[in-house]
C-alpha cells in the first residue's frame, strides 16, 4: 500500500472530506488489483460501496417529495445509490474527467460564488440506450453522498392542461430546497422541438417552462438530463446546459473491462472471443451476458462459470434486440 494513499486517507479523515477519502481508498483498490491481490481489492470495493448504502435519507433535511396535484402520485423516486462513485462506471477518459470535475467542484462552490462564476449544476447526457447514462447519474450521486431523485414521467406528464408545467416547477423547487442529483430521464419527452407539427400548443408551453427552469437553476442540486434521441431536442435546449457529454456505444476495450469486472476471476475466459461477439452492443448487453452466465452456474449449483455458460449467455444476448 503506497504511503501517499495513507497520507491522503489521514488528511481526508482530519478534514472530514468524504470525496478525498473515497478517492484515496479507490487508489488503494487500484493498486491492489494491479498486484493481483483480487480478494483484498474486492473486499475493499465492497466496504466502500457499503459505506454509501449505509447513509439513510434524513427526512429533516430532504424536503417532501413533490406530487402530482390531481393524482397525488410522487413525481420522483428518491433513493441512495448503491454504487461507489464514478470509478464504478466504465467511461471514456474525456467524459470521466468532465464528470469528475463537476463532482470535485461542489466543494469549491463557495469560491466560485465569491468570484461571480456560475456553478456547473446542469448536465446533458446523450447517446444510445443501455450505454450508462442512468448509471452515471447514480455514480455521481454516490460520489457526492447525495440522494438520487429519478423523475417519474408517468406522473410528471399530466393529461390536464397546464399541469405538466406546474409539476415541473414543483420538481425544480424540490431540487432547489436540498442537495440531490435530479435525473430527468427520457428528457426528449419534455424538450422536443417546438416546431413539431403534431403539437397543439401544450408542448410549446412545456418546452418553454423547461427552458426557463433549467436557465434559473443554480443549485444546490445537480440536474442531469438524459436522452436517447438528441436529434429531436429543441435547439435552444443545448445551450442551457453547463456540460454536454456524449455517452456512446462502448469500445471493444471498454467491453473487455466491464466483462473482467463482472465475471468471477476463478476461471480463465477467452475475453477476446467474447468481445468480438459482443462488439457494437451497449453496456446493458454486456452486463446481461455476465449475469446470464452467472445465473446458469447458480441454478446448476455450481460456484464457477464454464465456457458453455458463457457461450449460451452470449448467444441469448446477441439474439435479442438492444438498440
Amino acid at each position: 500500500m503506497a504511503g501517499r494513499h495513507i497520507k491522503e486517507l489521514i488528511a481526508a479523515y482530519h478534514d472530514r472530506d468524504d470525496l478525498a477519502f473515497r478517492r484515496a481508498t479507490q487508489g488503494i483498490i487500484d493498486e491492489e488489483e494491479a498486484k493481483q491481490h483480487t480478494t483484498l481489492a474486492r473486499d475493499l470495493r465492497r466496504l466502500l460501496a457499503a459505506g454509501t448504502r449505509s447513509v439513510q435519507l434524513d427526512a429533516s433535511v430532504l424536503p417532501d417529495t413533490p406530487r402530482d396535484r390531481d393524482t397525488n402520485v410522487p413525481l420522483v423516486d428518491v433513493s441512495m445509490s448503491d454504487l461507489g462513485g464514478l470509478q464504478d462506471v466504465v467511461l471514456a477518459e474525456p467524459a470521466r474527467a468532465t464528470l469528475q470535475g463537476v463532482v470535485d467542484e461542489v466543494r469549491r462552490w463557495d469560491a466560485l460564488d465569491a468570484a461571480g462564476i456560475r456553478r456547473r449544476t446542469r448536465l446533458l447526457l446523450y447517446g444510445p440506450p443501455g450505454c450508462g447514462k442512468t448509471s452515471i447519474a447514480s455514480a455521481m450521486a454516490a460520489a457526492l453522498r447525495w440522494p438520487l431523485a429519478s423523475t417519474r414521467f408517468d406522473s410528471l406528464v399530466s393529461s390536464y392542461l397546464g399541469e405538466t408545467a406546474s409539476n415541473l416547477r414543483s420538481l425544480f423547487d424540490f431540487a432547489a430546497a436540498s442537495p440531490c442529483v435530479l435525473l430527468l430521464d427520457e428528457f426528449d419527452s419534455l424538450g422536443k422541438l417546438r416546431d413539431d407539427p403534431s403539437d397543439h400548443g401544450e408542448l410549446r408551453r412545456v418546452v418553454n417552462a423547461v427552458l426557463q427552469l433549467i436557465d434559473k437553476h443554480t443549485g444546490p442540486s445537480i440536474v442531469i438530463a438524459a436522452t436517447n434521441h438528441p436529434k429531436i431536442l429543441d435547439t435552444a435546449m443545448w445551450r442551457r446546459f453547463d456540460e454536454v457529454v456524449e455517452v456512446p456505444l462502448p469500445t471493444d476495450e471498454q467491453i473487455a473491462l466491464l466483462l473482467r469486472r463482472q465475471l468471477p476471476r476463478t476461471f480463465e475466459y477467452d475475453i477476446d472471443s467474447l468481445v468480438h461477439r459482443l462488439s457494437g452492443l451497449p453496456f446493458a448487453a454486456v452486463a446481461h451476458t455476465a449475469n446470464s452466465a452467472r445465473r446458469l452456474a447458480a441454478l446448476d449449483d455450481r460456484r464457477n462459470i464454464t465456457a458453455q455458460d458463457l457461450d449460451t449467455a452470449v448467444a441469448t444476448t446477441v439474439a435479442r434486440r438492444w438498440l
